[in-house]
């Protein structure tokens, strides 16, 4: 929860600072589908008490996920590419809301919306990349928030090895879901460190012949 939560507050102090060029190269599609994974997941708000450190961390999870999303479409549209973010999100809402009607723990309605978010979760990010792979570049702000947005991600699997080892918990959607989340960032994992850290800090994709 603190990556990513860390991760939105520093895109959006430094899109403050840079005014209309700090969404340029975010895809509006991916963080819409964040923002519903987050509400899709955070419904137990309305259910039930964990503690006031849990209930405050979903809700600045909500808040900073729509936050960003009003920032990105209202306040600084114009640097907002909506031409190049054309994945259609429907290709990953039909099957991700299909599955977890099929695949789930308990068939009731907060544990299938449970389930779509973190089935949704595992593809959110693959408008954002469809962007980069069409535009061939990406800024470095841009991939300096992938980044650390995918190691958030791979950060669970090793969170999940522990809780595994230590207390023999074994959640098969999430992992499986982490997963495959984890192996759609390894191309970029790899440009980013070959690229971005040892080259002039902004992706460049090679262009085919």
């Amino acid at each position: 929860m603190h990556t990513h939560t860390h991760t939105h507050t520093l895109t959006e102090d430094t899109c403050i600072q840079r005014d209309l060029q700090c969404f340029q190269g975010i895809s509006g599609k991916s963080q819409l589908l964040f923002a519903l994974v987050f509400t899709t997941r955070y419904l137990d708000l309305f259910t039930a008490f964990i503690s006031i450190y849990n209930t405050v961390m979903k809700v600045v999870f909500l808040v900073l996920a729509y936050a960003t999303v009003s920032l990105i479409y209202f306040r600084f549209r114009k640097s907002y590419d909506s031409e190049s973010d054309s994945f259609r999100v429907e290709f990953l809402l039909v099957p991700v809301a299909g599955l977890s009607f099929l695949e789930n723990y308990s068939f009731t309605p907060l544990e299938i919306l449970w389930t779509f978010s973190i089935y949704l979760e595992s593809v959110a990010i693959l408008p954002q990349l469809f962007m980069i792979t069409k535009t061939g570049e990406a800024e470095s702000i841009t991939t300096h928030y992938l980044f650390f947005l995918g190691l958030y991600r791979t950060l669970y699997l090793a969170n999940w090895v522990w809780r595994y080892h230590e207390e023999g918990f074994f959640d098969q959607i999430a992992v499986v879901s982490g997963v495959v989340q984890t192996i759609f960032y390894c191309d970029f994992f790899y440009l980013y460190f070959t690229r971005v850290l040892r080259g002039s800090g902004k992706m460049t994709l090679p262009m085919p012949v």
